[in-house]
């Protein structure tokens, strides 16, 4: 009798699953192969599936991720919300003893290395964090506005980056920052959203732009724009958060006419630096705000007065965080992108070779096993980072925008099916896979293409080894056995 339950209730489950998302990610693993077979083919090869090429154990891994996803479809969906925490123990137990691995793999220590078994527990921790924040973020009383909740939140995010920043795979830690993305879903205030972008856009300019001079003075065009930005966001968030326009239009102006009277003075008479007038003015535009803070007892006062704080203070640190923090290698691709230096046949060379790769696929490609580039291995890491670069040569621009269709349709099929989650823990959880396959994509084909850092990640089901894929598969089929009970219940 326990048995009959049983198999009826596997039955429901089969024909609660969304379907539609399985065929993406079979579509996917599909092209993910074809793509290692001809990122990895050497001219003379005759077996595509011995073991003994990358395509043939890519075969492998491909298998054994269907075994592992029908296993996953099969345990019980409590287990996950259940054994969440214990999981997410498990996996920060093996990152921080993968810190004092002594083998190092292209200068990272994120492997774990079994006799011919090699496995990247950064890979599966993904899954890991998104069941702990998803148990977490679903408990009764939960508040993301609760500074203790939101602490946790955070604690649960930044551990396990911080382990694997120590193994020094920092493109993989990165990565955890897409759960950001789930937090604003569930609420978080979108001035931390805000802040996060004004950071990286006070990074850009102010590196970019720090050696240019303002006409012919000794003020830096870099440190210009950037304080300037922050006097302007400020003034935006008192218009935005205190709901005070007329405020917010006189500390604007004041600010730029300030700044205008300055310039002016600076180019037409006198040449000096106007850094010093701009600190001073963000200076006391902080002590205003803690003013109108005390006077007014309006909390939002002191908030914008921290951001302005932490904006001057992150913008004077960001140099010396490039110079001083970085490794020489993560400088050095960080200065490429930003066009300071070219460095061809450095750290410019990966994402050169790769345009070259996709540019003379044309519009319908050279053709399976025809690239001239990725045959002749050009292209560093061709199978695995840079594995894009082989679709948009062998399959053109038209098989490339047909890989980035399919991702697309995976991430709004990810939204629709995260959205008619009936339990929290379900949403958490879409949304955080969902996060992670975008920030994926995303970073991934723009690092291919030269819009991104070159930060190291995989694509999605694509790129060529195990530890990746059978962790995407963990992502997927976990949330998808999570939505099939949701779909039964509801129906």
């Amino acid at each position: 009798m326990q048995d009959y339950r049983r198999n009826d209730r596997d039955k429901g489950v089969l024909r609660s699953l969304d379907w539609w998302t399985i065929a993406i990610y079979v579509a996917l693993l599909t092209f993910g192969w074809i793509s290692v077979c001809g990122a990895s083919y050497t001219y003379g090869d005759t077996d595509l599936l011995s073991l003994s090429t990358r395509s043939g154990m890519q075969i492998v891994w491909i298998g054994t991720s269907f075994l592992l996803g029908l296993t996953l479809l099969l345990i019980d969906n409590r287990f996950y919300e259940t054994f969440a925490y214990a999981l997410f123990a498990i996996l920060l137990a093996l990152l921080f003893v993968t810190i004092f691995n002594t083998h190092t793999i292209k200068g990272s220590r994120s492997w774990l290395v079994l006799g011919p078994i090699r496995l990247q527990p950064a890979e599966f921790a993904k899954f890991a964090t998104a069941l702990a924040l998803a148990k977490f973020m679903s408990k009764f009383d939960y508040d993301i506005h609760k500074w203790r909740d939101f602490a946790v939140t955070l604690a649960i995010i930044f551990t396990p980056m911080l382990f694997i920043v120590m193994q020094r795979e920092t493109g993989s830690a990165l990565v955890y920052f897409s759960f950001f993305l789930m937090l604003y879903r569930e609420g978080m205030t979108g001035s931390v959203l805000f802040t996060g972008v004004a950071m990286i856009i006070y990074f850009v300019i102010g590196i970019r732009y720090s050696e240019v001079m303002l006409f012919n003075t000794p003020t830096s065009v870099g440190k210009f724009v950037v304080l300037l930005l922050i006097q302007i966001f400020t003034a935006a968030m008192v218009w935005i958060f205190c709901k005070e326009r007329k405020q917010a239009l006189q500390i604007s102006g004041i600010c730029i006419g300030v700044t205008i009277v300055c310039a002016a003075f600076s180019i037409y008479v006198i040449p000096f630096d106007m850094f010093w007038i701009q600190m001073g003015l963000c200076i006391l535009l902080i002590i205003f705000l803690i003013v109108q803070a005390l006077a007014s007892r309006i909390k939002n006062y002191l908030w914008i007065a921290a951001f302005t704080f932490g904006s001057v203070i992150f913008f004077n640190m960001a140099d010396y965080a490039l110079n001083n923090i970085l490794e020489a290698h993560q400088r050095t691709r960080i200065n490429v992108l930003l066009g300071l230096e070219e460095d061809l046949k450095g750290a410019g060379y990966n994402v050169h070779q790769s345009e070259i790769a996709i540019g003379s696929g044309g519009l319908e490609g050279k053709g399976f096993l025809n690239g001239t580039q990725t045959k002749l291995k050009y292209v560093p890491e061709q199978d695995t980072d840079f594995i894009f670069c082989t679709v948009g040569e062998e399959e053109g621009f038209v098989g490339a925008a047909s890989v980035l269709l399919l991702f697309l349709a995976l991430i709004l099929r990810l939204i629709y099916l995260a959205e008619r989650q009936i339990s929290t823990f379900g949403r958490v959880y879409g949304y955080c896979v969902l996060s992670v396959f975008l920030f994926h994509v995303f970073i991934n084909v723009g690092m291919v293409l030269g819009l991104t850092p070159v930060i190291g990640i995989p694509l999605p089901f694509f790129s060529y080894g195990g530890s990746s894929l059978w962790g995407f598969t963990f992502l997927l089929f976990i949330f998808l056995r999570i939505d099939a009970e949701s779909n039964r219940t509801k129906s």
